[in-house]
């Protein structure tokens, strides 16, 4: 791994252990053992390591959530979506908790980050008329928008919601999949009867997950 990698990994890692506004650049380089100006000769300042971060997060869920073609099935697609999704919303889990203090940092990332979550929004509605298209649920045109934003906002602020909760403030893997259950449950509504049972299927999977381990207190 390069050096400009070994300082996002860190970055990412200490970002998330201590929140990312506690964290400076001296902290990085301190942790890895290198002057601040060699991180420097990679990165300007924090915010470009966080640009990068958002970078790695874009590519993440444009890599890990394509649009299901006729040919694929639909269940077993979902299944692969709500595994990358928990690789998402524990690897980057300090963007969550402190989104809105991070964009009003630095306009460009803003910018990225709204047209970004625009062509998101596009993408889960994709994802869902797929997931029609393959009978595995019901759902009239004019409520796909409305059920992909429901579906975005549970992801965006489904860690905050839970280190919000606790003296600790603390996330445990756990937790991460009691939010995938809150993504089932909102699909599970509009389920059909030829799904149903599979998708239960799934919800099962992920509680006994969910119930593998006390969550952090």
């Amino acid at each position: 791994m390069s050096t400009k990698d070994k300082i996002i990994h860190t970055s990412i890692e200490l970002f998330n252990l201590h929140g990312e506004r506690a964290i400076t650049t001296n902290h990085i380089a301190a942790h890895m053992g290198i002057s601040p100006g060699n991180l420097y000769y990679h990165f300007k300042n924090k915010e470009d390591i966080i640009r990068h971060i958002f970078a790695l997060y874009s590519e993440h869920l444009h890599t890990h959530f394509k649009p299901l073609t006729p040919d694929d099935d639909a269940l077993e697609n979902l299944a692969g979506y709500l595994d990358s999704l928990f690789e998402l919303m524990w690897r980057y889990q300090f963007f969550y908790d402190n989104l809105g203090d991070i964009l009003s940092r630095d306009d460009a990332l803003k910018k990225d980050y709204i047209e970004f979550q625009a062509a998101l929004l596009e993408q889960v509605k994709e994802v869902l008329l797929a997931l029609r298209a393959g009978d595995i649920i019901t759902i009239e045109d004019a409520d796909v928008t409305e059920l992909a934003h429901m579906l975005k906002m549970t992801v965006s602020f489904w860690t905050p919601y839970i280190k919000a909760r606790r003296l600790s403030g603390e996330l445990a893997r756990q937790d991460i999949y009691h939010g995938i259950l809150k993504v089932l449950l909102l699909l599970k509504a509009h389920c059909t009867e030829h799904s149903l049972a599979q998708v239960n299927q799934l919800r099962a999977k992920y509680l006994a997950l969910a119930n593998a381990e006390p969550t952090a207190q």
